[in-house]
């Protein structure tokens, strides 16, 4: 039986995490949450990776929730809705928190969840005919789960309308709201990542990863005394670590630091 969602590291320490399930457009079940959850939580823990994309097989990279999940959570009892959206609400922050750059290769249909997996990567690159929408209004609900990231991402106005009309948007306008970054072809769409990959592995894997979480910090808390103090504290350590200090002598002495190969 195929994975709900397959993990592959080649020798450059670039993950790829595939959602598989293309024959249903990739909605992901408990089942494929729980999974890429699993995925997530190696990754955070492994230093040897240094960059994650994330894709979907087929032709859509996630229409959002499945089906049959949906269709149980219609009988389900509280105590077990209350665990499926934990669940979510797990996988989500452990994309967004994820401490490697993280980039959302995107095709085909991002829908509810699968638009929130998009807003909680680093950096979201997409096709032409990529189409976006949250649909869960007109099943009675909300795509509450994602709300966070995509106030965060498009905005607390655009994310009112699009939540409230159910439309959908293409990838020029995604693009516009700030969903994504950089809108291609199809058949550029490989090349787009991995030149973006290329750029992220030059760089300083330990300061990417500070520069994450002082933007997420920041980006949570506004401009305080605190804040100014974190961002002091910050760059202090960065400067008196290994990786800063090589670096700095790299670049006085014209050459690559020792974490490009």
């Amino acid at each position: 039986m195929n994975e709900a969602v397959t993990l592959s590291i080649d020798a450059r320490g670039v993950a790829v995490i595939a959602l598989n399930r293309p024959e249903l457009h990739n909605a992901l079940d408990d089942h494929a949450v729980a999974l890429l959850c699993r995925h997530l939580t190696r990754l955070a823990e492994d230093r040897s990776v240094r960059v994650v994309v994330l894709t979907g097989n087929g032709i859509s990279f996630s229409t959002g929730h499945d089906i049959d999940w949906m269709r149980r959570m219609a009988t389900s009892t509280p105590e077990a809705l209350q665990t499926d959206a934990r669940q979510v609400a797990q996988m989500l922050a452990l994309l967004d928190t994820l401490p490697q750059p993280t980039i959302a290769r995107v095709h085909g249909s991002a829908f509810g969840m699968g638009a929130g997996l998009v807003a909680c990567c680093d950096v979201a690159i997409g096709v032409s005919d990529a189409l976006f929408g949250f649909s869960d209004v007109k099943l009675g609900v909300i795509p509450a789960m994602v709300t966070p990231y995509i106030i965060r991402t498009i905005g607390e106005r655009a994310t009112r309308r699009y939540f409230i009309t159910a439309e959908r948007f293409n990838a020029g306008k995604a693009k516009r709201l700030g969903l994504l970054h950089q809108v291609v072809e199809n058949d550029e769409i490989d090349y787009a990542v991995d030149h973006m990959v290329s750029h992220l592995l030059i760089n300083g894997p330990h300061a990417m990863t500070a520069a994450k979480h002082l933007v997420a910090t920041i980006g949570s808390a506004g401009l305080s005394p605190g804040v100014t103090d974190l961002t002091v504290d910050t760059i202090v350590r960065l400067r008196g670590s290994d990786e800063g200090r090589e670096g700095i002598l790299a670049f006085l002495e014209k050459r690559k630091p020792g974490w490009v190969d």
